[in-house]
């Protein structure tokens, strides 16, 4: 537990940024789109203009697990009442050594945090991405994702976005095209293939009309 206090600690500078961002910024209004975790949401950098004209923010904080996303939510995620939320995290859980099951009953935390203060919200779930930098994990991401995408089929405003994939080959191997030379994160041709799959998902009107 005092191992997980100590992490969470890591990103009190980052969130403190996001803090002082919406006080200098303008505070952003109601029913925006939150995208929230770690490197792949920190790195997507043209995530605005690649998602409008959805208004969205972008909470992503590099090197972060799924955990942390829960630990902040109260301070980055729920004080914008966002109308949806989008998250992608696992790629350093599992790195860690968290097993597949750990991950999903994280993400189910994570949904619990957010609708014990906005019933109802839409959440979204960025599968587990692929990439050589960690493929000797591939295993065990894809269980996790299995298993998060069986708890999303039990309500209709949880979602399961296959953004996986996309990014690998004709041989079923991530494509290094999509990567930078770290073989991990996403290239701008990588965050395009992201964009193809996920904005069409979050233009759709939602069930029970929300």
């Amino acid at each position: 537990l005092q191992a997980q206090e100590d992490r969470h600690s890591e990103w009190e500078e980052s969130i403190r940024d996001f803090e002082r961002q919406d006080r200098e910024q303008g505070f952003p209004a109601p029913g925006a789109v939150v995208f929230i975790g770690s490197s792949s949401i920190r790195g997507w950098v043209t995530l605005k203009d690649d998602m409008a004209p959805l208004h969205v923010i972008n909470r992503g904080f590099g090197g972060s697990q799924l955990d942390d996303a829960t630990f902040f939510a109260n301070r980055i995620v729920i004080p914008y009442f966002p109308s949806r939320v989008v998250l992608y995290s696992g790629d350093n859980d599992i790195n860690s050594g968290k097993k597949p099951e750990t991950l999903a009953a994280d993400f189910r935390a994570f949904v619990e945090r957010l609708r014990g203060s906005i019933p109802g919200l839409p959440v979204y779930f960025m599968s587990v991405k692929p990439s050589n930098a960690r493929w000797k994990h591939w295993g065990n991401m894809q269980k996790a994702n299995a298993l998060i995408r069986d708890y999303c089929n039990t309500d209709s405003l949880l979602f399961y976005v296959d953004v996986a994939s996309v990014l690998l080959g004709a041989d079923g191997k991530p494509d290094a095209a999509l990567f930078k030379e770290d073989g991990l994160h996403l290239n701008d041709a990588g965050y395009i293939k992201w964009t193809e799959v996920v904005k069409p998902l979050l233009s759709q009107p939602l069930p029970s009309g929300r």
